[in-house]
């Protein structure tokens, strides 16, 4: 049990340290609070309303590996390093397809909305 109660601990520190200081993290958690209300108008179910937010979770997720590649590589060195530049920039693509990937699911969830509504 104390080995889950530190794992929460730890969560938690994390999740103050990122929202005060990652401005990602920040735009992805407001993001995610307009997106509770705003989906339930869009979604035409329970799984697609799931689905959306899920969407936006797995984006907060990808964001939050990515800040943790990027500390761990700011910690191993502040210097130029081609391999270090790489895994950043890995990290930076994998946000951007997370991005991608949501504003697929959101931009059909709606097109659906929108057929639903005109037919």
């Amino acid at each position: 049990m104390k080995r889950l109660v530190d794992a929460y601990l730890n969560s938690v520190r994390a999740f103050r340290r990122l929202a005060g200081s990652e401005a990602a993290f920040r735009q992805e958690l407001a993001l995610l609070a307009l997106a509770v209300p705003v989906g339930w108008f869009i979604a035409t179910s329970w799984q697609g309303y799931a689905l959306l937010i899920g969407i936006l979770l797995v984006l907060i997720l990808v964001e939050v590996l990515n800040t943790g590649i990027e500390a761990t590589c700011n910690a191993v060195s502040r210097e130029f390093n081609i391999e270090i530049q790489l895994a950043k920039d890995c990290g930076s693509l994998a946000v951007l397809i997370a991005i991608v990937l949501a504003a697929g699911v959101w931009a059909v969830a709606l097109i659906e909305r929108i057929v639903e509504a005109l037919a």
